[in-house]
């Protein structure tokens, strides 16, 4: 037989190729019809890689080894020489299969991996000749729910997996044979290729990159929310792109009338108030966006009304410490405004005026391109009406099926869209939203509920002081605890669990994490005085150019917020410092008297390397994030500071508490800190030291053997 011609008598591989060469034919004709979408994903792609995001692809059998073959032309190269670009084949060989499949069942095997190795912007390529492989699907899914791009090539049937995708490439006519699919999905990913690297050489020159270039993914974070001013907060990394996040609800103006009242009005039983300060700043989805802006880009879209007090509002938005950018709709009446008269941090009334606030002359295009520029979507409903607004809810629908949305309801408002990544009522809204038959469940059924019903990934249910429950449809929910917190202000708890929940997502994290990360900054919050608290350290800082406390705060709130919100109020800050390397009776006893002495008390701790030069080289017993954990758990601490000096004196200098406590024996010296303390009217305190309690007594009394005895008993026979 000639290896040029045909061979002279028929065989089975001839018989075969000779009937399968038309099925061939006919699937490269049909790729050819689908260039310009080919070509459309090579762009997008090209993009991504040289923005320094991702790509990912699976499949099962034949489609793994063509994912695997994808990814190594990407990492390698295809069409000529250029840089190595980030292709992942995710795991299909038998250590991964057998062991994600052991511990989350088989249908898990990919999905587990998007979530290890997905962030949001990236790209998961998913093949399957069927569109109906169930582990595959399930990687569609969760690559949705964490943001990235999901492409899906499949077999010309109407499928699953086309259903969980982004965009589908159908590949094959009806009918095709399995062989003729797969074949054509590796002619799709030669020419994918082939885009790819057309589009980096073809721009490899231009000085500039494009407008419209993906930027690369966030890089995922562990940090809370941070919600001090940008002075306050460290320099971020040249280069590091923040995500951006697009906040959609109501916005209202809220204004804090501030005085004093030391007597009744003689025409009337009620309180008089002398006034001595307005307070004013955006609350509602206002709040929302201003508490994002701490860690990502923000974009507010928001009905305004075009009257004096929508103008403040905007103002306010945008020429806040961190800026929100506004996309305004149309606002049906006046700007809705709150004003609350409040005495020594206490409401005494409240008197709400403007709206109804629905929005008015909706711009689709507009506001999809503004959507489209988000890595989250955040829905702040404060029920005036955007969330029922048919144009907006097309909007967010869509968004909803390219990026995590964040639903924050409201009962007046428009229930979540389909598809949304998280959805987080408290359970009051929760049980009101629930069916009747299970409107008096517990929060993790109510969860589970109402993620089925609205047909949304997943619904954190809120509780309070207690914490929060996550469940996706068809799951066991997830509790996430509460930190203790003596006191404090729950206003805007909710719009900072939100915003933490939404930049966690942004920012690479599982739902479960960022709701860990919510409970953990909304504690914090309500710990630091709530939105007063936060808009008293946000004027301080607008004044000093710096709401930085020393050292790092590890309490309920930072310092600063702590001592914002008691000063604003007219009260007392009390500080006392220590090692507190085990926690004892003694401490306890010291930390509750000092605490009587005011209205918040601040510990400033000994770091572990001041602690080591202090008390040898044995010591701390416990680090200092441990320590700083404990102190910040008892209900008579309102913050901890740690400092690493081996005294106090630039900690006190930086917060300068109205009072210094400090628990022993002194034998009448004085403290060196002392002449600090006075240099600004504080007071110094001495406490009584409660005998027979010591951390070096302590330790002494559970001291190990020497060595030389333990080692005798533990080899005796």
């Amino acid at each position: 037989m000639s290896s040029t011609g045909a061979p002279q008598d028929p065989t089975p591989a001839a018989d075969w190729l000779a009937q399968h060469r038309g099925e061939v034919d006919a699937t490269v004709g049909g790729l050819l019809r689908a260039a310009g979408q080919l070509d459309a994903w090579g762009e997008h792609l090209a993009r991504v890689l040289d923005g320094g995001g991702r790509l990912l692809a699976a499949g099962n059998g034949g489609s793994a080894a063509e994912a695997q073959h994808l990814t190594a032309e990407l990492v390698g190269r295809f069409v000529a020489e250029r840089r190595p670009l980030s292709a992942i084949a995710l795991h299909a060989e038998t250590s991964s299969t057998t062991a994600i499949g052991n511990d989350y069942g088989a249908a898990e095997v990919f999905a587990r991996q998007v979530h290890a190795h997905g962030r949001p912007g990236d790209v998961l390529l998913l093949l399957s000749t069927s569109g109906r492989s169930e582990n595959v699907v399930r990687a569609a899914q969760a690559g949705r729910r964490a943001g990235l791009r999901v492409w899906a090539m499949t077999g010309a049937a109407h499928s699953p997996l086309a259903e969980a995708s982004d965009e589908v490439l159908r590949v094959g006519e009806p009918g095709s044979s399995t062989s003729a699919v797969q074949e054509g999905h590796l002619v799709a990913v030669h020419a994918l290729c082939a885009a790819v690297d057309a589009h980096l050489l073809g721009t490899a020159a231009t000085a500039a990159p494009s407008a419209t270039a993906a930027p690369a993914a966030a890089a995922p974070s562990s940090a809370p929310l941070d919600l001090r001013p940008a002075a306050a907060r460290a320099p971020r990394a040249a280069g590091v792109r923040r995500p951006r996040v697009v906040v959609v609800g109501d916005a209202v103006l809220d204004r804090d009338l501030l005085g004093r009242s030391d007597r009744v009005a003689p025409d009337a039983p009620v309180p008089v108030v002398d006034l001595h300060g307005v307070d004013e700043s955006p609350g509602g989805a206002g709040l929302t966006a201003l508490l994002v802006a701490g860690r990502a880009q923000t974009t507010l879209v928001a009905p305004l009304a075009d009257d004096d007090a929508g103008r403040r509002l905007r103002e306010a938005l945008e020429g806040a410490l961190d800026p929100v950018a506004v996309h305004a709709l149309g606002h049906e009446g006046g700007t809705r405004t709150k004003t609350r008269v409040r005495v020594a941090g206490q409401s005494l009334v409240r008197l709400d005026e403007g709206g109804p606030a629905t929005p008015t002359g909706v711009d689709a295009g507009a506001l999809a391109a503004v959507l489209a520029e988000a890595d989250v979507v955040l829905v702040s409903d404060y029920g005036a009406g955007t969330t029922r607004d048919p144009v907006v809810r097309a909007a967010l629908a869509e968004a909803a099926r390219r990026v995590p949305v964040v639903w924050d309801p409201h009962p007046r408002g428009g229930a979540p869209v389909p598809g949304c990544a998280l959805v987080t009522p408290n359970l009051a809204e929760a049980r009101a939203a629930a069916s009747a038959a299970v409107a008096g469940a517990t929060p993790d059924v109510l969860a589970e509920h109402l993620a089925s019903t609205w047909g949304v990934r997943g619904v954190c249910v809120t509780t309070g002081a207690q914490g929060a429950w996550l469940a996706a449809p068809g799951t066991e929910a997830v509790f996430a605890p509460a930190a203790v917190v003596a006191g404090g202000d729950p206003c805007g708890a909710g719009d900072s669990f939100a915003a933490s929940a939404a930049v966690s997502l942004a920012t690479g994290r599982v739902p479960s994490e960022a709701v860990v990360a919510a409970v953990a900054d909304a504690s914090a919050w309500v710990a630091g005085g709530g939105a007063s608290g936060w808009r008293a350290a946000q004027r301080e800082a607008a004044q000093q150019g710096s709401a930085a406390a020393p050292g790092a705060a590890a309490g309920g709130g930072s310092a600063a917020d702590v001592v914002a919100r008691v000063r604003a109020a007219g009260g007392t800050v009390v500080a006392t410092g220590g090692c507190f390397d085990v926690l004892h009776a003694g401490h306890v006893a010291t930390l509750e008297a000092a605490r009587r002495l005011g209205d918040a008390l601040v510990v400033l701790l000994n770091a572990d390397s001041s602690v080591r030069r202090l008390k040898g080289p044995t010591r701390p017993v416990n680090d200092e994030v441990d320590r700083a954990r404990v102190l910040a758990a008892l209900d008579c601490v309102d913050a901890v500071v740690v400092f690493a000096e081996d005294d106090p004196r630039t900690a006190l200098a930086e917060l300068r508490p109205d009072v210094w406590a400090k628990g022993g024996d002194y034998g009448g010296a004085e403290l060196p800190e002392a002449p600090l303390v006075r240099s600004w009217g504080g007071r110094v305190v001495l406490l009584p030291y409660l005998d027979g309690r010591s951390t070096t007594s302590i330790l002494a009394r559970g001291a190990v053997p020497p060595v030389s005895q333990t080692t005798t008993r533990e080899t005796a026979p």
